[in-house]
């Protein structure tokens, strides 16, 4: 029980900040990226969107066939220590291909962003099983790329994901059936939005594999918390 309560108070203070609104800098930050965002050709936008959608559909049908059978914990404390564990062994082991990448130039440091994405996604369908939810379910994918959304978007779009997220029970039953009418475009922007300008800095000669290294472990650091917070939300229902 001591511990069920520990996780109240912290659900309750994760969800306070996802409601919070943006601030000063988060407005001006998305101001920018907006009027970058609306330069940029429309094929170009195309181009990125399609590619992500299929990169991440990949990863959400595939991914699914190498999680981990749902464990049986003793408690609650029990299941969050795993979960922790596997957040551990997923942010060491981007931090170092972060560092690899980084180290290699704007070609590896490119490829970072593929690979992170995959990884990404593949620690939310092990923390999904972890807390018990079935990812064959196509809804509990859906749930996946909304925590996605609320780890890597801006602030005013995080709290429109996470109002889609209260009482899932009931709002998953109203969502669509196609993937394909996923709003993919949204997704990618809101993405690259967020991890550009610590990105970039991977892609420059000498402290390329260092901003790899802290950048990749603190996005990974990020995604774990956002997704047991997530998921707090649903079993402490």
């Amino acid at each position: 029980m001591l511990y069920e309560q520990r996780m109240k108070v912290e659900l309750e203070l994760w969800q306070h900040k996802m409601l919070a609104r943006p601030s000063v800098f988060d407005r001006v930050s998305k101001s920018v990226q907006s009027r970058i965002n609306r330069i940029i050709p429309q094929k170009v936008h195309d181009v990125v969107t399609v590619t992500i959608r299929q990169m991440v559909r990949g990863v959400l049908f595939g991914a699914a066939y190498t999680v981990p059978e749902q464990p049986v914990f003793a408690s609650l404390y029990d299941m969050e220590e795993a979960v922790l564990r596997r957040v551990d062994v997923y942010r060491k082991t981007a931090a170092a291909e972060g560092g690899i990448t980084g180290a290699g130039g704007i070609l590896l440091g490119l490829a970072d962003f593929p690979i992170l994405l995959a990884m990404k996604l593949k620690l939310l369908f092990d923390i999904a099983a972890f807390y018990g939810f079935d990812v064959n379910d196509y809804r509990e994918r859906l749930y996946i790329l909304h925590i996605f959304q609320l780890a890597f978007s801006s602030q005013e779009h995080r709290r429109n994901v996470f109002e889609q997220i209260v009482d899932w029970k009931e709002k998953s039953s109203q969502l669509p059936e196609d993937i394909n009418r996923f709003d993919w475009q949204q997704f990618q922007i809101e993405y690259r939005d967020h991890i550009d300008l610590a990105k970039m800095g991977q892609l420059l000669p000498v402290i390329g594999a260092a901003v790899g290294v802290v950048v990749n472990y603190r996005l990974v650091t990020k995604l774990g918390n956002t997704a047991m917070n997530a998921y707090r939300m649903r079993i402490l229902e």
